[in-house]
Formats: C-alpha cells, sequence, structure tokens
C-alpha cells in the first residue's frame, strides 16, 4: 500500500509518500504525476515514511526527473532513509536524482 499525498502552489508539487512503492503502486505515483508533470517546474518528495521501494518505483522516478530536465525543471528528495538511499546508490540514482 502507498499514500500519496500531494500538495501543489503554483508551479511547484510537493509529494509525500508513505508504505511501498512498487510494481502495484508506482502506477498510482505516475497517475499523479501525469497529471501535473507538464505544468510544473518543481518537485520536491519527502520520503519520510516510504519503507520500500523497487524497479518499478524507480522508473517512474526517473522518468520525472527526465521530464523535470527537459525543461530545466527542479526535483528533489528529501528524508530519505538509509535502506532507500542504499538503493539510490546500488542502481547509480545518486547520480541522477537530487537527494538532500
Amino acid at each position: 500500500m502507498l499514500n500519496i499525498k500531494s500538495d501543489l502552489t503554483g508551479e511547484k508539487m510537493n509529494i509525500a509518500l508513505e508504505g511501498l512503492l512498487d510494481s502495484k503502486t508506482s502506477p498510482d505515483l505516475e497517475a499523479v504525476l501525469s497529471e501535473h508533470l507538464s505544468s510544473l517546474t518543481e518537485i520536491c518528495f519527502d520520503f519520510e515514511k516510504l519503507e520500500y521501494l523497487t524497479s518499478a518505483g524507480l522508473r517512474v522516478l526517473l522518468i520525472a526527473q527526465q521530464e523535470m530536465d527537459d525543461k530545466d525543471g527542479k526535483m528533489t528528495l528529501i528524508n530519505v532513509s538509509d535502506d532507500i538511499m542504499k538503493v539510490f546508490k546500488y542502481t547509480g540514482f545518486v547520480d541522477v536524482l537530487t537527494i538532500l
């Protein structure tokens, strides 16, 4: 299960994720992003309560990052746990994503 709390202010969206971001739940995040992505210049993901991340979740993040890069937008991830950070390190995503 994944809870997605999003807050849209102008061209910036804050998204807090809670639970599991996997093949079953990543389409939910993809739907939230696709609804607004074309009009966004900044996205901030809060991973404080994200417990688990699979390649399906990584794919959604990569697509969002590529979209933001294409239009010189900004995407950041905050409150990333050690376990999720290991996933980013092992996959090389630490070189692609801005993790604060």
